[in-house]
Order: C-alpha cells, then sequence, then structure tokens
C-alpha cells in the first residue's frame, strides 16, 4: 500500500509532521489547510496542493482530518467544504483531530452511509512524537478498516485498536483527562518547590528517580523550569477536551472532582490570557492564583 493515495486535511503544529512521515514513508500525499502558507513545506517534500477538502478527498484511498475540533471536522467533511461526499465509495476515512465521543459515533454513521470506511484515531505524544513518527494512536472502528489502515498509521505512531467507532475518541478524552490532572499535579509541585527556595531542576531530577517520576513530569517539568511556554498543546485546545470528557462523564453517571477542578483551572488560564500558550502554562495560572504578578510578556511567551 506504500503507493496509496492520502489526502491530508488540517497541516497545523501536528498534522503538518503527521503528513512529511507519509510523504517519507511513501505515499501520494495530497494537502489541504485553510492557511495555504501551512503547507509550503509539505509541497517542498512533493506533497500535491489541493484548493478545497473536496479536491484532495477525491481521489485518495484515504482521507485523513487532523482539525481543531468536531464541528470543525464536521463542517469540512459533511458541510458545504464537502470532503466526504467528494471521496470514492469503499475510501477510508480517518479523523485524527481529538473529538468528542458523540461527534465520532455521528460522523461515523454518515460516513457509513456514504458507503465510506471510517476509524477514529486520535493521538497523543504531541508535537514531538508527531515529527518522530511515534505518536499512540487509540483508533475505533471496525477490525478489518483498521487492519487495512495499519500501514498508514504505522508510518506516523504506535496503533492500538480500543473498539468500535467511537472508543478511539473515548480513549483520547480518558487520556486528556490524566495528561490535564498530571499537569495540575506537577504544576503545583513546582509552585511549592520554588516558593520553598528549592532548585526547580534539582527537585525534578530527584523526583524522576522515584514513583513520582511521569513523562509530563519529565517533559513539560523542563518547561515549566526553562518558562517554554510556545505551543505544542495548547491550553485551549486542553479546555476543549476535558469539557468534552465532563460531558462523557455526565452521561454515564459519573462525578470526577479531579476532572472538575483540572477543568477549572486551565479555564481560568484561558480566561486570563493564556488560550494559546503550552498547556504546561497552567503553572503561570497558579503563579497567579498566589499572587505573582504576571508581565503581560509571560502570557505571551
Amino acid at each position: 500500500m506504500s503507493r496509496s493515495k492520502i489526502a491530508v486535511l488540517g497541516t497545523g503544529l501536528m498534522g503538518g509532521p503527521m503528513a512529511a512521515n507519509l510523504i517519507g514513508a511513501g505515499f501520494q500525499v495530497t494537502v489541504w489547510n485553510r492557511s495555504a502558507e501551512k503547507t509550503a513545506a509539505l509541497t517542498a517534500k512533493g506533497a500535491g496542493l489541493a484548493g478545497s477538502p473536496a479536491r484532495a478527498a477525491a481521489d485518495a484511498d484515504a482521507v485523513i482530518v487532523m482539525l481543531s475540533d468536531g464541528p470543525a471536522c464536521e463542517a469540512v467533511l459533511f458541510g458545504s467544504a464537502g470532503a466526504a461526499k467528494a471521496m470514492r465509495k469503499g475510501a477510508l476515512l480517518i479523523v485524527m483531530s481529538s473529538i468528542g465521543v458523540d461527534d465520532a459515533e455521528a460522523m461515523a454513521a454518515r460516513a457509513h452511509g456514504l458507503g465510506l470506511r471510517w476509524l477514529d484515531a486520535p493521538v497523543s505524544g504531541g508535537t514531538p512524537a508527531a515529527k518522530s513518527g511515534s505518536l499512540s494512536i487509540m483508533v475505533g472502528g471496525q477490525t478489518e478498516d483498521v487492519r487495512a489502515a495499519s500501514p498508514i498509521l504505522s508510518a506516523m505512531g504506535r496503533i492500538v485498536h480500543i473498539g468500535p467507532a467511537g472508543t478511539g475518541a473515548l480513549a483520547k478524552l480518558i487520556n486528556q483527562s490524566l495528561v490535564a490532572s498530571t499537569l495540575v499535579a506537577v504544576s503545583e509541585a513546582l509552585l511549592m518547590a520554588e516558593k520553598g527556595g528549592a532548585d526547580l531542576a534539582k527537585v525534578r531530577e530527584a523526583l524522576l528517580g522515584g514513583f513520582a517520576a511521569s513523562k509530563i513530569l519529565d517533559l513539560h517539568g523542563q518547561r515549566i523550569i526553562a518558562g517554554d511556554f510556545q505551543p505544542g498543546g495548547p491550553a485551549k485546545y486542553q479546555v476543549k477536551d476535558t469539557r468534552a470528557a465532563l460531558n462523557v462523564a455526565g452521561n454515564l453517571g459519573l462525578d470526577l472532582p479531579s476532572l472538575k477542578l483540572a477543568d477549572a483551572l486551565f479555564s481560568s488560564l484561558v480566561e486570563h490570557g493564556g488560550a494559546d500558550l503550552d498547556h504546561s502554562a497552567l503553572f503561570l495560572e497558579l503563579k497567579r492564583r498566589n499572587g505573582d504578578d504576571l508581565s503581560e510578556s509571560a502570557l505571551k511567551n
């Protein structure tokens, strides 16, 4: 399948490097993005450029969607952009965005109604994993469709088939809930260390050698220490996901206090100017709550 035609709709922070890995794996890739300048690096690598989502999708064996949220995916696929209707019957429609479970199930039903094969296949690992092709890919869909998509998805990361349509989206929301809650804990720990006069780098080094070790402490802890809040995963998207996770929890009759707290803290970060900062900037929100007068430059890092 190495010469299959793949359309990638959305070539931003995540979609861009994911498309680059598909090109590197030998696929014929056509890209579309609302801001065409974000496709320049990919066309330089040999990707085709489509003027619309429908044109990108028309002769593709698989269409990969990596847009901001469920409504954006629905608009491009089933709205006036018409990408799904332009796809040939039997083609794979792979939505890799973080979307709600209800969104995934509804779009899967519409895709099947058009004779398409559907997978919700959101990812975790951020831009470093997108660049290195080592994303964790959580897939919801039929077994035979996952098998057909495996050569494509394997070029971008490690595949785990969770279950039927919608379960990939559910696993991603679970992932995001855990990430959000862990970021709260790491940010609180490093703020306590800072206020107590400890060397943050030494505290992080010590914690990484014990039971408190985590990838978030490793990678985002270093971001916090360096004051590097350039977005890998913007805070506004973290809020989108915690809200979606709370919606699922409500539908299941669950009371999840840690998720509620994380959602409230990230929402406050967004409301106080941190929407486009990396979600590790939650550290700044905790500093603000504890009396630090943050400069405008800190929130625009």
